[in-house]
């Protein structure tokens, strides 16, 4: 039974720290990608009044279609959205040793920032505005309301 009351998500913004390690699970064939996540966080001093910067590394295992997605198109230094939830599992070393990580299942992978070899700026040809109401000539009262308005503002 699901607890209504209760949610695991995880939104993060953050940039790749290095290319995605895909491979194929050999019991079922099923893809699998992991990659690591940088976020950062700038904390102010008040005393000393410096700024300082702190990075926080999350692991990302991502499945299926989406697995092939992230091992083809994400990249290095690359800043993506990720969505998802929190997995934590369990296993034993080669010592016998018991341990456990806690990862962000991605089911949403979103590329951020600029294509690479697009330019800085979309060239202003390209923005065409609404012709319904052409800028500075809209329709309607202007600010003070309209001509026999009984409202004081």
């Amino acid at each position: 039974m699901r607890d209504l009351n209760s949610l695991n998500r995880v939104i993060l913004i953050g940039r790749l720290g290095g290319k995605p390690e895909r491979r194929v699970l050999p019991q079922s064939g099923r893809p699998i990608t992991r990659f690591s996540l940088a976020t950062n966080e700038r904390l102010f001093n008040k005393t000393t009044r410096e700024t300082s910067d702190r990075t926080e590394w999350h692991k990302i295992v991502v499945w299926g279609n989406q697995a092939d997605f992230a091992e083809k198109y994400l990249t290095q230094g690359q800043q993506v959205c990720i969505e998802g939830k929190l997995r934590t599992r369990s296993w034993q070393d080669k010592e016998g040793n018991k341990r456990s990580t806690t990862e962000v299942e991605a089911e949403s992978i979103v590329l951020l920032g600029r294509r690479e070899g697009a330019p800085a700026e979309a060239p202003a040809a390209d923005f065409t505005p609404s012709t319904d109401f052409p800028m500075g000539e809209e329709e309607g009262p202007r600010e003070g309301g309209g001509e026999g308005d009984d409202i004081p503002f």
